[in-house]
């Protein structure tokens, strides 16, 4: 069963979700983002927001946590290439840490265009 095709599919899925546990157990940024995602998810259940404004929080919500891991990812592979301080190590870490902060920006920006009406705040 392992060479077939489902069966490598399979094997592939236990590793992403042995990676996304991995990742919510030892990692503060990762364990931060996936309580908030648990909150902005228990916020959408209590003002009902629609279908359309689900879709986006969910993306949202996807894009900060894949940034974030993939970002974890980058800096794991520098500090082993090179574990020491490194003009260019310290730039690559710094510009992964820059998409997730774009990425973060846009899911803020995507929560207030769902919430701040539901506040009145708009």
């Amino acid at each position: 069963m392992n060479n077939t095709f489902l069966g490598k599919r399979l094997k592939g899925c236990f590793y992403a979700i042995k990676g996304a546990l991995l990742l919510i157990k030892n990692e503060a940024s990762i364990q931060v983002q996936f309580v908030i995602a648990i909150l902005i998810t228990i916020a959408g259940f209590y003002f009902e927001i629609s279908k359309t404004e689900w879709m986006f929080q969910i993306f949202a919500i996807a894009i900060v946590m894949s940034a974030e891991g993939l970002n974890t990812a980058i800096e794991e592979i520098a500090n082993f290439v090179h574990p020491n301080f490194h003009n260019k190590i310290g730039y690559i870490k710094d510009v992964a840490a820059g998409a997730v902060f774009f990425a973060a920006i846009a899911a803020v920006v995507v929560a207030c265009i769902i919430y701040f009406p539901k506040f009145g705040w708009v």
